[in-house]
């Protein structure tokens, strides 16, 4: 606000920000809802940026494949959705913004790089996310990047302690993420590549296996 950005700017920059020091509440695999003033029409915008199942996934098939179970499953395939915080970013940017995305991104890119401390709160709560996977009953190698990123030294951080996220910094300064190719990722041809690379029916035996043990 103080670089004259409007609104919308400073809560891009803050959202980013708390995606890194925050990861176990504003992670940007997750959602984004936010009512704007809009001070052309001299109105309330409301914008839904909630996650969407795939495309191909019907409530007919789901119900099938849960079986008995009344729950969906915290972890596996079954309970991933299609982001839509970043999506939102820049839905919003695009009409209510004034400084370039990099700008916004800027600090935390350096605090990323650089290190910044964990509260005390942070600290808690992010021990609390990671004893969840530690108890959901996932194979060790699928959380080892979830612990390279995310702990140090494979524990959770104490408060006061700087935490740095290289591969987060990476991301948000990548050139391309300022004009992401939105077109292709949500083309048929990149599904199709992506679904080459799974295992659907290893991956949601897995994610029950895991549901039933928790």
């Amino acid at each position: 606000l103080k670089q004259d950005g409007s609104a919308i700017d400073a809560a891009i920059a803050a959202n980013a920000m708390l995606a890194l020091v925050e990861p176990h509440a504003c992670g940007i695999g997750g959602d984004l809802f936010a009512i704007v003033w809009d001070p052309e029409k001299k109105t309330l915008v409301g914008y839904n940026g909630s996650r969407r199942t795939p495309d191909a996934m019907s409530y007919d098939s789901l119900r099938k494949t849960l079986d008995e179970r009344d729950a969906m499953p915290l972890f596996g395939p079954l309970s991933v959705t299609v982001p839509g915080a970043v999506d939102g970013w820049f839905a919003l940017h695009e009409r209510y913004g004034k400084l370039p995305m990099r700008q916004l991104l800027a600090p935390a890119i350096r605090y990323a790089r650089e290190g910044i401390a964990i509260t005390e709160v942070d600290a808690a709560l992010w021990a609390e996310a990671l004893e969840v996977f530690a108890k959901s009953g996932l194979p060790a190698a699928q959380l080892s990047g979830l612990h390279s990123t995310f702990t140090i030294g494979g524990a959770p951080p104490e408060p006061g302690t700087i935490f740095r996220n290289a591969d987060r910094a990476k991301f948000y300064a990548d050139p391309d993420f300022a004009a992401p190719p939105l077109d292709w990722l949500l083309s048929d041809a990149y599904a199709s590549e992506r679904r080459r690379l799974i295992d659907m029916e290893r991956a949601q035996s897995q994610g029950l296996e895991a549901h039933a043990g928790t």
